[in-house]
């Protein structure tokens, strides 16, 4: 008889670091069916889509409140299939604001939780812990560091490696794709983010320092790294809004980052997932962010962690220069830019850090996979 699992991946990260864990299960045990929240690449791997991931995918909470109706109706329904199918376990990865609901619904059901993608508890809100340990049965966490953090607790917590170390070393055994660079010996991967409110408000301002930059220097050339086709024309619109000089030396593609990220010499990446796989990677970059500002005003009050950017985060200081909200402004941004593009003594000690990230992010060897943990689990 075939367990039955229901997993919940809110965004397009998180659909594919469930995609890759879903298929390692799949390859060690035959007898598991999954069905939930996921997008095209859970889809591709066999599960059974219940709600796109796309419709779930908003940021900030201005955002979240406008669509609180949507989120309690997609809640109450997954609540509802706890019920009627009496799963044999929930798989949870990331998407805390929606999953910690969920896994609360699941434990009082008595139905296992195994969460993948620790909510970042130390960075906000750590009164949650303790509430985390007593509904998740199994917690895999990606940052070594986080295993402390629910020492104690007696929730079984464990480091499962970072999901992008493993398919980032096999993508930098792989050829180069050839891409469109518009003419320029300096090239700049610009990553605006995978949401639509992100590349409404980052995207203009990675454009202008784009442009100043190659107002100091015409050799620099410019590709912007959409996460989907649908970012895609999205980026293409305001691309199009640029006069024509600007248009010829910035050219976007769908769906190719990791390409883009390799051929560069160094990115301006939108803070979030996107800057640990720029890290791994190994190409240096600037960190930008801005929120709507009653979103960013909230977070500055309960976020209380130094720096935004995970990359700095691992490091423990500022390897990656950060530009928050007011502090994205073209200048600053192509001042810390310019020494990155050339052989500079900022360019060697950032690409030094970054492979200490990367070390960090591996593990030391003999690292249980998220795939092996739920396929135990179950």
């Amino acid at each position: 008889m075939k367990k039955k699992v229901l997993v919940v991946a809110g965004e397009m990260s998180g659909d594919q670091h469930a995609a890759r864990l879903i298929r390692e299960v799949n390859t060690l045990r035959h007898d598991v069916e999954f069905y939930g929240i996921g997008g095209n690449a859970m889809g591709s791997e066999g599960v059974r889509i219940l709600v796109d991931a796309k419709d779930m995918a908003v940021i900030g909470l201005w955002e979240v409140l406008a669509r609180y109706r949507f989120f309690r109706r997609v809640l109450v329904q997954m609540i509802d299939v706890l019920k009627a199918d009496r799963p044999d376990a929930v798989l949870l990865v990331d998407y805390p604001g929606f999953n910690l609901r969920l896994a609360k619904a699941a434990h009082r059901l008595g139905i296992p939780v195994l969460y993948y993608i620790s909510p970042q508890v130390w960075a906000w809100h750590r009164s949650r812990i303790p509430k985390i340990a007593n509904m998740v049965d199994v917690l895999m966490v990606i940052f070594p560091f986080e295993v402390d953090v629910f020492k104690g607790t007696g929730l079984k917590t464990i480091f499962v490696g970072h999901p992008l170390v493993e398919s980032v070393r096999k993508t930098l055994l792989l050829p180069e794709s050839p891409l469109p660079w518009p003419a320029g010996s300096k090239r700049v991967a610009i990553l605006p983010g995978s949401r639509r409110q992100e590349i409404e408000r980052i995207l203009p301002v990675l454009l202008d320092t784009a442009a100043e930059l190659y107002r100091r220097d015409s050799s620099c050339s410019f590709m912007i790294a959409a996460a989907s086709e649908e970012a895609a024309r999205l980026i293409h619109a305001q691309v199009a809004q640029r006069s024509k000089e600007e248009q010829t030396h910035v050219a976007v593609v769908a769906q190719n980052m990791r390409a883009v990220v390799r051929q560069a010499h160094a990115a301006m990446v939108c803070s979030g997932t996107a800057t640990v796989e720029t890290a791994l990677l190994k190409c240096p970059m600037i960190i930008v962010y801005r929120a709507a500002p009653i979103t960013y005003w909230i977070g500055r009050k309960i976020i209380r962690v130094q720096w935004l950017g995970m990359v700095n985060l691992i490091a423990n200081r500022t390897l990656c220069p950060e530009f928050i909200q007011g502090d994205a402004r073209p200048g600053p941004m192509a001042d810390a830019l310019e020494p990155l593009l050339v052989e500079s003594p900022a360019r060697e000690a950032q690409l030094q850090g970054l492979t200490a990230v990367a070390c960090a992010l591996e593990g030391n060897g003999g690292v249980q996979s998220a795939g092996a943990v739920v396929a135990e689990a179950l």
